[in-house]
This record gives C-alpha cells, structure tokens and sequence, in this order.
C-alpha cells in the first residue's frame, strides 16, 4: 500500500515536472494544411478530410491507426492519386478532427460517419484501406454496408484477443496512462512509436514530431483515454464471415503490436481474403518502406 502511494506521488511529480498543454488548433491547422484539405461537419463532427486524385476515378477510403492522423498515408496517396480517387480523414478523437462531440467511439460509430462522409462526397462505393484500428473500422463497415465496398485491404488489423485484451472486458488503463492529458515527453514517446517500426531506425524526427504534435490537439488526449474506456472487444469470426468483398491483408513480420500470427484468424474466418507477408517490417509498413509495402496494394486495387 504504501509502495503504491509513493508511485502514485513520483508519477504526479514527474506529471508537473514534464507538463504538456494542448496545442492552440489555429496554429495546427496552419501548420499542417496541405492541398485536398478541408473540415467538413458529418454526422455532427467537424471533420478534417484531405481528398485528392481524379474527381471521377474509383475511390479509395484510407483510415489510420489508434493515435495517428490521415498524414501517414501520404507516401502511399500521393502514388495512388495518379489513378484513385483518395479520401482521408482524422478518425473522431485523432488529429485535427479531435473529439466527437457525442463521446461514442464505437466501431458502429465510425462507420456511421464513413458513410455519412460518403454520402457527402456523393460517393456510392469505395474500397476501403485501414491500418490496426482503422483495419477493425474497415472490416466493421464491410460488414454493415457490403453494397458500398468494392474491396478491402487490412493492413495488420485490430480484431482478435490477445493478452491483456480479452472478449468482453475492457482492458485496464494504466496509471501512466491516465496522465496523458498532462503529460507527453517526446522520449518517452518517440520509444512507443519506434515499436511500431520493424526497423526502429527509420523513424526519423519529423515523422515523431507530427505524432506528437497531433497528440498535442486541443481535446484528443482525453478523448483518447475515452475510446479506451469503451473498447470491450467480442469474437469478430461471426462478423468476418458475412463480409463479401475480396480482402488483401498485408503484414509486416516483425510486427511487435500484433504479430502476424493474427493473419491465421482472419484467414479462417474472412471468406475472400489472401495475405501478403512483408519481411523486416513492422506495425506501420507504408510509414517504413511506403514503395515495398504499397505494390501488392496497387495490384490488388487495379486488378
């Protein structure tokens, strides 16, 4: 008892020493404006959305991973706006998008507001591409909206138990945890993101820089802690089976946030999915090397 009071003290010594407030949003948003940006309000969230490529070609729907903003699908958008129509955006409690103002961070949730992003967009089907949790947001909506999905690529997708992650519980938050909306110190922070790289040294600054200051957006901090809290994962196999869109999974094998012993459960329980192995990759392979990771993608998407 008394060890853990003394913990819980340094953490709120250390928390007041390495405080971090939020970012101003004015300054965020000029400093990652890009062409193709724009915030659109669907289904009562004021959306950040970068849309480039050919207005009438076929479109492609990116959606990025837990803490992660639509920028790190830039190397792979800007190769596939040649042909596709692409469409990013912040996911609800991320980025410039920051929280949604109904505090449900659901997968049913997000979906809602991909189609209502569609429907805006006047666009009747898209393939979807997703990354960890965007990969759980893509297969959930696949099998919601089967008529509004050409195809579906899961980059190593969020789904299935796994220690610490039980069917039917939400997993604790640890202590440290808890203190992210004080506190974010950039080492400590750049170590986290260089687990997700199968080759750590090619995190560079800039890349750790973006991370963090999107972590930094007034609001997302806490809304991350709530999409934490709502997380109670249930066996996916009954909702995988229903999907029918051809589905290409892509796995970085040295992946340390979920390793590609995974792909064998979507391979099972998916009925039209294929997977491509990438070797020396980690957790975000279009981030690492975005020209090895994205050719099987391109043939899959044109074929």
């Amino acid at each position: 008892m008394i060890a853990a009071g003394l913990a819980a003290l340094t953490a709120i010594g250390l928390t007041v020493w390495l405080y971090a407030p939020d970012e101003g949003r004015a300054e965020l948003e000029t400093k990652y404006d890009a062409p193709g940006d724009s915030f659109r309000l669907v289904d009562g969230v004021r959306l950040r959305v970068r849309d480039t490529g050919p207005a009438g070609a076929p479109a492609v729907i990116l959606l990025h991973g837990f803490g992660s903003s639509l920028e790190t699908w830039e190397p792979w958008a800007r190769r596939l706006s040649g042909r596709f129509r692409v469409i990013r955006f912040d996911l609800p409690g991320f980025g410039l998008t920051g929280p949604d103002p109904t505090g449900d961070y659901s997968d049913t949730r997000s979906a809602a507001v991909i189609a209502a992003l569609m429907d805006q967009l006047d666009l009747r089907r898209a393939s979807l591409v997703g990354n960890s949790l965007g990969g759980r947001i893509a297969w959930t909506f696949a099998a919601l909206h089967p008529d509004r999905v050409a195809k579906l690529v899961l980059v190593s997708p969020d789904g299935f138990a796994s220690p610490g992650f039980e069917y039917g519980k939400t997993p604790k938050t640890p202590l440290m945890m808890r203190l992210l909306p004080y506190t974010l110190p950039r080492a400590m922070f750049r170590m986290n993101l260089a687990a997700a790289y199968g080759r750590p040294s090619a995190l560079s600054d800039a890349t750790v820089t973006r991370y963090r200051d999107l972590m930094l957006a007034p609001g997302v901090r806490r809304a991350v802690l709530t999409r934490l809290s709502q997380v109670k994962l249930k066996d996916p196999a009954p909702i995988l089976a229903t999907i029918e869109a051809p589905t290409l999974l892509l796995w970085g094998e040295k992946d340390a946030m979920i390793p590609i012993s995974n792909a064998s459960d979507y391979l099972r329980d998916l009925p039209h999915a294929t997977l491509v192995r990438l070797p020396d990759l980690g957790h975000v392979p279009f981030e690492e090397d975005p020209d090895a990771s994205l050719a099987p993608v391109e043939r899959f998407l044109e074929d």
